[in-house]
């Protein structure tokens, strides 16, 4: 049996650690489905007809029957990346959304087991159901506006004192004038800033209260195991409202970090809530001491955390695909 993977030609090297302890495990085959090669450089052959069907990757000299894939990791998806920029926009867009209802019908068509299946890991990253379902479930969450009315979003930032920050719902980046991706990060909102809303009639914004933080916790999960690690974020300015702004500067500060049971089962509960088996959850720490769940990330990264502080989850993403 085969187990597939998900990805694309830039991905890290999570994808070959997982691969190796697939191997290492025991599993017989496992394939590297760089989706940023399809439709271009992979042929992709679906057929029905009477009692019989046939779902065929091809990749060079290398041919994998999906009907023989046992277990699938979706991880990342860049379908049609390689279609040239200079085609007729009309046509790149058809081949585009073309080329991807291909590549979801072949992956729904996949009859093992799917870590995530795509549907949940959709639904999933809707942030404002993740925001109502952790509350829910009883885990603290900041106050939260998303809204395109300036009057409503002062109106919030004077009921918590002026202190709160704004963030997107999608992830995205801006490009400079040299190609060079801005990433949009979490940011303070000052009192200026309140008098210059314009720009929300064109694009609404997710604003919070500004959580004090001790520590910010990241809370990977792979099927019932929790890996919990910490990093004290506010030692650097730059960090003090997102870590990944100085994510490099950070990478060995990270520690394991031991969560309260009640907070690791509610956690829990809002995975299996999702139906996800992997998910990658940011929480705040406060100086008091209470536990502010921000976001899950269905698909999030975990590979920093490998190094330090050592946590083995490419080994535990490998079993759960081999089980």
């Amino acid at each position: 049996m085969t187990i597939l993977i998900i990805t694309h030609s830039q991905d890290n090297q999570c994808i070959d650690r997982v691969m190796d302890a697939i191997i290492a495990y025991g599993g017989k085959s496992c394939f590297r489905f760089n989706s940023d090669r399809f439709p271009t450089e992979i042929h992709l052959d679906v057929y029905y007809g009477g009692k019989e069907e046939r779902h065929v990757i091809t990749d060079g000299n290398h041919h994998v029957d999906l009907n023989e894939v046992s277990a699938v990791w979706y991880r990342r998806v860049a379908i049609g990346a390689k279609i040239p920029e200079t085609m007729n926009s009309q046509l790149r867009d058809a081949s585009l959304g073309e080329s991807r209802a291909t590549f979801q019908g072949m992956l729904a068509s996949i009859r093992g087991f799917h870590l995530d299946p795509l549907e949940n890991v959709r639904r999933a990253e809707n942030k404002q159901l993740q925001l109502q379902v952790a509350r829910d479930f009883g885990l603290n969450i900041p106050r939260t506006l998303i809204s395109n009315n300036p009057a409503t979003v002062r109106k919030f930032a004077a009921e918590c004192n002026y202190q709160i920050v704004t963030k997107t719902l999608s992830s995205f980046a801006i490009y400079n004038s040299k190609g060079e991706d801005q990433v949009v990060f979490t940011n303070p909102v000052t009192r200026e800033d309140l008098e210059n809303l314009d720009g929300l009639q064109f694009c609404p914004m997710t604003f919070q209260e500004n959580i004090p933080k001790a520590l910010e916790l990241r809370v990977t999960i792979v099927g019932n195991q929790i890996f919990t690690a910490a990093v004290d974020s506010q030692v650097m300015k730059e960090a003090e409202s997102d870590w990944r702004k100085k994510g490099l500067a950070l990478i060995n500060s990270w520690q394991e970090y031991q969560l309260p049971e009640d907070v690791e089962t509610k956690l829990l509960q809002l995975m299996r809530y999702f139906g996800l088996n992997y998910g990658a959850i940011d929480i705040i720490l406060t100086p008091d001491g209470k536990y502010y769940f921000l976001e899950v990330n269905p698909v999030g990264e975990f590979f920093w955390l490998e190094h330090n502080p050592g946590f083995k989850i490419s080994q535990s993403i490998a079993q759960l695909l081999l089980k």
